[in-house]
């Protein structure tokens, strides 16, 4: 039997939706439901909160003055944030695989013409990111 893709399973697909349910509801209580990659999901999604100040001064240093994240959609926003997390907190991890794993999980929230302004922007600050801290 072939492997299936089900986008609910993916590590990502949870840390988008909690983030986003966080946004909305500042006060509730985040729970992680039993999940193979549990530790990741809850790892990215309460460092994406924690530093926050720090992600959006990454953001301000590498794109251009131009760029407003606030004009953006909050699922787009949430997706550039916690792949920021993920390039400067989990170096094991390769750019190619983050990024690509963001743009399947946001195949789930997002249209495909945003998919590749999303591919541009990631691969931009991945490099720039990377690159500075190394």
């Amino acid at each position: 039997m072939p492997f299936q893709y089900n986008p609910k399973n993916n590590p990502r697909v949870i840390i988008i939706q909690k983030l986003y349910g966080k946004c909305f509801n500042n006060d509730q209580e985040l729970t992680f439901p039993k999940h193979r990659f549990k530790k990741f999901i809850k790892d990215i999604v309460k460092g994406t909160l924690e530093r926050e100040d720090l992600i959006n001064e990454e953001i301000k240093n590498h794109l251009n003055l131009e760029f407003n994240l606030k004009k953006l959609d909050k699922v787009f926003q949430i997706i550039i944030k916690s792949a920021i997390f993920e390039f400067l907190y989990k170096p094991q991890i390769s750019n190619k695989i983050i990024i690509n794993e963001y743009l399947r999980a946001s195949n789930f929230f997002i249209e495909d013409s945003q998919t590749k302004y999303l591919n541009a922007l990631l691969d931009k600050l991945s490099k720039k990111i990377r690159n500075t801290n190394e």
